[in-house]
């Protein structure tokens, strides 16, 4: 049966991701996938998938908003002009209407947006000029010490004592993560120093307001990192059900505004 439907791209250098909502701004459907080197064919490899989780085809799609870095190499959105800053925060502000600041952790750099009550931005700031306190860095880390990404979450969570990192430029942590090795220190703790340099860099690019909410494809996978970051700030964090889908979903959302406003 026939279903209206709208669709959220975002494409970046790193991961690429799809949101598929109903006329409510449910999800229905969704993807993330590496972005390689055919951005157009991971974006329609994305789409399909999230099309299939939603039980819906692409004569289904009344409306298709795309962001990121590779927005403009996909055929089937109907509008590239949304920032990342934009969606992120349209995405975020539709779980939690409040006046927030939203810390986005992603791939290759870290978004800082505040928004007031009625989720216009009062202000944003990115890192853009070094890996520190991304999904990069946390890679480089991990291939450093010859440990799968997706393993370091759980043994930062083990460790008993923290190794702290004296620089956050990726190549000088990068030697001291490995002069660390070479002294025996146990790297349950090393990896736990890795992940407060990663959080303290993010926390100290602006101040925060009273709400937090954290987002993006690190946050996703790595809860430790939540945890810490909630004990530095000493409150609570807020977190999307689905973290890595926030520019995603709230692309879908402009979409789904476009046709309605």
């Amino acid at each position: 049966m026939a279903q209206s439907i709208y669709v959220g791209l975002d494409m970046g250098a790193s991961r690429t991701k799809v949101a598929v909502i109903d006329r409510h701004g449910v999800l229905l459907g969704h993807s993330a996938k590496k972005s390689g080197i055919n951005f157009a064919a991971t974006a329609a490899i994305c789409l399909d998938a999230s099309l299939e989780l939603a039980g819906a085809e692409r004569s289904d799609i009344v409306n298709a908003v795309a962001t990121g870095y590779g927005r403009n190499n996909v055929a089937f959105v109907t509008e590239t002009s949304k920032t990342e800053i934009g969606c992120h925060a349209k995405g975020c502000y539709h779980h939690f209407s409040e006046a927030i600041t939203i810390i986005d952790i992603g791939g290759q750099d870290n978004k800082v947006i505040k928004l007031n009550t009625k989720g216009q931005r009062d202000s944003f700031k990115m890192n853009r000029k070094c890996a520190a306190g991304t999904g990069a860095f946390l890679e480089e880390m991990s291939s450093r010490l010859d440990i799968p990404l997706d393993e370091m979450n759980n043994l930062a969570s083990q460790a008993t004592e923290m190794i702290k990192l004296g620089s956050y430029c990726t190549v000088f942590s990068a030697t001291e993560v490995l002069e660390n090795i070479r002294h025996g220190k146990p790297v349950t703790d090393i990896i736990k120093g890795i992940f407060y340099s990663m959080i303290q860099r993010v926390l100290e690019m602006d101040s925060l307001t009273e709400k937090v909410v954290l987002s993006g494809g690190v946050v996703a996978h790595n809860p430790y990192l939540v945890e810490m970051a909630a004990e530095l700030i000493g409150r609570p964090i807020l977190i999307p059900e689905f973290p890595q889908l926030t520019g995603a979903h709230g692309a879908a959302l402009y979409a789904l505004d476009a046709t309605t406003n």
